[in-house]
């Protein structure tokens, strides 16, 4: 047995934080409150955004970078024409452009200017563009914007070279958008992907904790670790070490009550049979009325140890293995084993099947389960219906499904204690019934495990009890 002290807290033990960021006080949490608390969620909510940023940060630093080489590769070549120009003896005609040459693709303007600056030629007339000074520079005109090279004065006269702006513009988003276009193709489909992946991510985690889900007090089996990831394998490794003292636990209760039953077995039986011998010399009166109350005491107490028997049985990890079994069959096994007790307390027993000509249905169960549920169900009727009461098993087609009903003329039960009847040890109080209170919550865990369920009601044409197991 674990014990733990005010010492031995998650705050100074190794492995754990401290106690501050356990509370989480001051430390920062990857998982948010409330519906965004998802590994799903939290995956997309960080990845998605960062995809998005990478994704605007390339198409920027693509765009600058293509802008400033188709810049510095039209520059050089405007100053290698300017210059020729310039340099050349003669004047020589230029011929005239079209706008849309000049828009549409980028054919470079040339104007010659005499030295005292007035235009001497152009080759497009319509830019009224002046003169700039010598060197780079940037013009804003009603056109739109333009590059200019203007050169030094050569020969007497000087050549300016223009460009236009929105052409350069357009050409370096054009290629920029050449050159993000993979990144920007591969983007959605990398969210995609991260959406699918995160997806598998979570259903795996979720096959996790529906293996978990799966185990009950009968089959408690370690958690498989194959596909695990290493993350997760502490919590499952924990979980698993936790799954395997459970199991200890309930395999200890069980050997307890089946040793305890065992040894008071014995001499409960040893106390009967002296009750048996020595009833015959017990005299007529006050003294015969006890000692029937100790033989009715004595009979309760080997019933309930005989109850405990079979519930710790019923409890064991190893089961029959399930198979048809035939119902009629086992209802008329079930009766004709308990035809005594009813004989015993002149109770009319009988089976009531359908006359219409249906099939008499087959359950797949253990047949040890469903022979567990049908005795419990009987007993319990023939033990709470007055003497020279009925009990009827019936046999209910409800179209495809088939129900059995067990319905007897005894006292019923109490509306307000319906929910409780299946408690272990519970008893309707008031009730003059020998019993153990064990027979419902052991027919009703039999029947789970058979895939069916109990439900009671009580009789609406007169007292009385109707016992109702169908597929759940």
């Amino acid at each position: 047995m674990m014990k733990f002290n005010g010492a031995a807290t998650a705050g100074n033990v190794p492995g754990y934080p401290p106690s501050g960021a356990a509370q989480g006080g001051s430390r920062f949490h990857v998982f948010p409150v409330g519906p965004m608390c998802s590994l799903r969620r939290v995956l997309l909510m960080w990845l998605v955004p960062l995809f998005l940023l990478v994704g605007a940060t390339s198409a920027a630093f693509s765009y600058w970078s293509y802008r400033t080489m188709v810049g510095e590769f039209m520059d050089s070549q405007m100053q290698l024409l300017g210059d020729s120009i310039a340099m050349q003896e003669e004047h020589s005609t230029l011929p005239p452009l079209a706008p849309e040459r000049v828009h549409k693709w980028g054919t470079y303007v040339v104007q010659v200017y005499s030295a005292g600056g007035g235009m001497v030629a152009s080759s497009w007339p319509e830019l009224a563009a002046p003169l700039q000074q010598p060197g780079f520079g940037d013009l804003r005109l009603d056109s739109g914007s333009w590059r200019v090279y203007s050169t030094e004065v050569h020969g007497g006269r000087r050549v300016q070279v223009l460009q236009s702006g929105k052409f350069r513009a357009g050409l370096a988003a054009e290629r920029a958008g050449a050159a993000i276009a993979p990144v920007m193709i591969l983007l959605p489909l990398a969210i995609l992907i991260l959406w699918g992946v995160s997806g598998a991510m979570s259903r795996a985690v979720r096959d996790i904790g529906r293996q978990a889900a799966l185990q009950d007090e009968h089959t408690i089996a370690e958690l498989p670790l194959e596909r695990v990831p290493q993350e997760l394998k502490p919590m499952v490794e924990s979980f698993n070490s936790l799954l395997t003292r459970l199991r200890d636990a309930f395999a200890t209760q069980r050997r307890f009550v089946q040793d305890a039953a065992h040894e008071l077995r014995t001499p409960i039986t040893a106390v009967a049979l002296q009750l048996e011998n020595v009833r015959c010399d017990m005299p007529e009166g006050a003294c015969k009325q006890s000692f029937a109350q100790l033989e009715a005491g004595v009979g309760r107490a080997q019933r309930l140890v005989d109850q405990l028997l079979k519930l710790s049985r019923q409890e064991a990890p190893v089961l029959e293995p399930a198979g048809v079994v035939d119902l009629q069959a086992q209802l008329h096994e079930s009766m004709n084993a308990l035809i005594a007790l009813a004989d015993q307390r002149n109770i009319d027993l009988g089976l009531v099947a359908s006359a219409d000509g249906q099939p008499m249905p087959t359950y797949r169960c253990a047949p040890s389960d469903l022979r567990s549920v049908i005795d419990n169900l009987i007993e319990n009727a023939l033990r709470y219906t007055p003497e020279g009461g009925v009990v009827d098993v019936r046999i209910v087609h409800d179209g495809p499904r088939c129900a059995i009903e067990v319905v007897d003329t005894g006292p019923g039960i109490p509306q307000e204690l319906m929910p409780r009847v299946f408690d272990r040890f519970f008893r309707v109080p008031g009730s003059n019934a020998r019993g153990s209170g064990l027979g419902l919550a052991i027919a009703q865990a039999a029947a789970q495990r058979c895939g069916l369920r109990i439900s009671l009601r009580n009789r609406e044409d007169r007292s009385g009890l109707i016992a109702r197991v169908e597929p759940a």
